[in-house]
Order: C-alpha cells, then structure tokens, then sequence
C-alpha cells in the first residue's frame, strides 16, 4: 500500500511539472521578435503588399480584427477587407508605427498597443491607435487579435 502511494503521488508530481508554464528563456528576445513582425510587416505594406502584410497574422478563422465597422473574424475576411480599404498604392501610404508598447502576457502570448500613421499625399493621411494580441504559434509570433482605431 506504501509503495502504491508513493507511486500515485511521485506521477501526479511528474503531471504538475508537466503542466506548468515554462518560462520565457529571454524575455527581450521576444520582444524583439514581436518588434522583428512589425517591421516587416511594415515593410511589405509600404511595398503595397497586402498578402505579405497579412503574413503576420494568425491564418485562422478565429483571428479577430476589430475596426470602425465592427468585429471581422477570420484571416480571409480580413485579407479582402484590407484589399477593398486600400484598393492601390496610393490608398495605402506608407505606414508608420510608434509609441511602441510590448508586453508580455505568459511565455507564448503578449500584447502590443501603438500609434499607427498612414502617410497619403494624394488621398490624405490617416492614423489612430492599436492594440495587438500575439500568440507564438508553431515557433512564431502572429497576431491573433487587433482592435484598431481611426482618428
């Protein structure tokens, strides 16, 4: 009967370390892997490439942007609004991120809240702030939820 219950107990230890949430190794280096995202997905806007912008995106139904008109939900509905918003190189702009704050939430998950400008000569700027949800999915940081705002 003793050596059961050491048994019993010593593998429901071993399940409640396996369980627990590992630690971040770095925490700056995720921060900056997040920071990493953002700028290449700046980059490819700013080339007027919306796919590779949305490549930075969790490409799930359950991604969730949250504009001006309301919650869209999934990665396809997101790509086409962002396709119909900014139909060419001159609605995009060039775009601009700032204010920059990251923090992490747990080991795979943290949030972004930022400024966002869009610079439009010929259409006419716009911004507003941001907030991000990121999820580290198969070794790689996505964001998972934006709530974006215009001013």
């Amino acid at each position: 009967m003793t050596a059961g219950g050491m048994t019993a107990g010593g593998g429901l230890s071993g399940c409640i370390t396996a369980h627990q949430p590992a630690t971040p190794a770095d925490p700056a280096a995720a921060r900056r892997a997040i920071v990493q995202l953002l700028t290449t997905q700046t980059a490819a806007w700013n080339r007027g490439d919306i796919p590779g912008f949305m490549a930075g995106y969790w490409k799930s139904d359950s991604l969730v942007f949250i504009g001006r008109k309301g919650p869209t939900y999934g990665w396809q509905p997101t790509l086409d609004n962002y396709r119909k918003s900014y139909p060419d190189a001159a609605a995009m702009g060039q775009l601009d991120f700032s204010g920059l704050r990251v923090t992490l939430l747990a080991p795979t998950a943290a949030q972004v809240v930022g400024r966002w400008h869009l610079a439009r000569p010929a259409a006419g700027d716009l911004g507003g702030y941001f907030l991000l949800v990121l999820r580290q999915v198969d070794g790689q940081w996505v964001v998972v939820a934006d709530h974006t705002n215009s001013q």
